[in-house]
């Protein structure tokens, strides 16, 4: 079973708020909300209530809390508000504001741990083993050949 929670048109830029999804993708929602206490990010209190919020959107459909993990985080951008920055000369500046959506899923489906492990393992399978390279051969300098002028 899943739970989802959802926060549209948050502050900040999704460039910084992805940094603080990519700590948290994947991890038990216990050792998530843990780590988000001890991160100085201004995204992660925004990431430990909406945590919270899929949480108890769990407890409604009658999920095991202890159970759940992370099993999606997406961070899309947001709509844009544009402002002018006075500046020298009668000239604007623009300044852009930008927003984020986060879309945040809670599963208790233990396959999901054990395909994130799955997926890891191929990776490393994946990478091809090194090949012998030939060893760097130095060019010699040519002989140089004296000829006598008659």
């Amino acid at each position: 079973m899943q739970a989802t929670a959802k926060l549209s048109d948050y502050r900040q830029a999704p460039r910084k708020v992805r940094l603080v999804a990519d700590l948290v993708r994947g991890k038990s929602v216990e050792n998530a909300l843990l780590e988000l206490n001890f991160r100085a990010k201004r995204a992660a209190p925004v990431f430990a209530k909406l945590i919270q919020s899929a949480v108890a959107n769990a407890k409604a459909q009658g999920i095991d809390v202890a159970t759940l993990i992370v099993k999606e985080i997406r961070v899309d951008k947001g709509a844009i508000l544009k402002r002018n920055r006075p500046r020298a000369q009668g000239r604007a500046f623009p300044i852009h504001k930008h927003t984020s959506h986060i879309m945040l899923t809670l599963t208790d489906d233990p396959v999901a741990k054990k395909g994130k492990a799955k997926k890891l393992a191929n990776s490393e399978a994946d990478v091809k083993p090194e090949t012998k390279q030939k060893p760097i051969t130095t060019k010699k300098p040519a002989k140089k050949t004296v000829t006598k002028a008659k």
